[in-house]
């Protein structure tokens, strides 16, 4: 069995907890205990987190576990000398350790990011990055692992990491089976942006929400105005209306945007030639690729998949 410990303090953020729960169905998916979870504060005893809800903690101790988890608070906030120090000496007895969302600038306080790439939560991650200069934080990752250390971005994240945890640990057969069982649409992979186009793109009504899940679901295929606004239920007219009223966005812009995100993660999580990842991702060729990716972040595809290759084996 893999212990799991997680550290928690006042203020500690009730959204982390959600990571306990992935790790609580990974043993119901394997039917067997793989995992047990315990909880530590400071001085032990009930924990007050940020909802007001109590939480029951064992003391700091040093028993030798497999992971620390260190979740956030809704703010960065100092840590104790007592928390710093028990973080600091977290690496001789855990073979792991995580930092959920602000839980990065604990491990940072404690020393544990000198020198490594990180995350957290893109609101503070410039903040992460100017007090403590020796770490080298991306704010635009889900989640990062470099060596035994593993951060995330904000709260959601961690279930993403949490996944990511499980599929070192159990296969990725287990880690889907978590997933679907979490209701989770799909596990995010580390080097996916925290910036979503569909968040961003925030449709009103149901009826543009639907298309745009169509679109999402189908990039590979063609996506003409008629195709969508079937889906929408609308005329081809009503719905270039609607749609750029909701969004801000032409349907063309929108769906260009959605091919340019996932061919990003295909760049930078696989090893298809660009050829493929273009055909993967509905453009016509490399070179309408190429184009777009120009537009969306004033780099070509081959430079982003070099940058990212680069940075995974820093």
């Amino acid at each position: 069995m893999r212990r799991i410990t997680f550290v928690i303090y006042p203020g500690y953020s009730v959204m982390a907890l959600a990571v306990a729960s992935a790790f609580e169905t990974a043993n119901t998916i394997e039917n067997q205990a793989s995992y047990g979870l315990r909880f530590v504060s400071e001085s032990g005893g009930a924990v007050r987190t940020s909802s007001g809800i109590r939480l029951e903690s064992e003391r700091f101790d040093e028993q030798p576990e497999d992971t620390l988890v260190v979740g956030g608070a809704t703010f960065p906030q100092p840590s104790t000398q007592a928390m710093i120090e028990f973080v600091r000496g977290a690496p001789r007895r855990y073979r792991r350790i995580a930092a959920i969302c602000t839980g990065a600038f604990v491990l940072a306080e404690a020393g544990l990011l000198d020198g490594r790439r990180a995350t957290t939560h893109w609101l503070h991650a410039r903040e992460l990055q100017q007090r403590f200069p020796l770490a080298r934080i991306d704010e635009d990752r889900i989640y990062v692992n470099d060596g035994p250390i593993w951060t995330s971005a904000g709260m959601t994240a961690g279930l993403d990491l949490a996944l990511a945890l499980i599929e070192n640990d159990l296969g990725a057969a287990a880690a889907k089976s978590v997933a679907r069982k979490l209701v989770l649409y799909h596990r995010r992979g580390g080097g996916q942006s925290q910036f979503s186009t569909l968040l961003e793109l925030a449709p009103k009504s149901d009826r543009i929400q639907a298309a745009l899940a169509h679109a999402r679901e189908n990039l590979h295929a063609q996506l003409t105005v008629p195709q969508l606004a079937e889906k929408a239920h609308l005329s081809p007219r009503q719905f270039s209306r609607v749609f750029r009223a909701e969004t801000g966005q032409s349907p063309a812009k929108a769906i260009e945007n959605l091919r340019v995100e996932a061919a990003r993660t295909l760049l930078e999580q696989s090893r298809h030639p660009i050829d493929i990842v273009a055909r993967q991702t509905g453009f016509r060729n490399r070179d309408h690729m190429r184009r777009a990716f120009l537009r969306a972040f004033g780099q070509p595809p081959q430079v982003l998949r070099r940058n990212a290759s680069s940075a995974a084996t820093e």
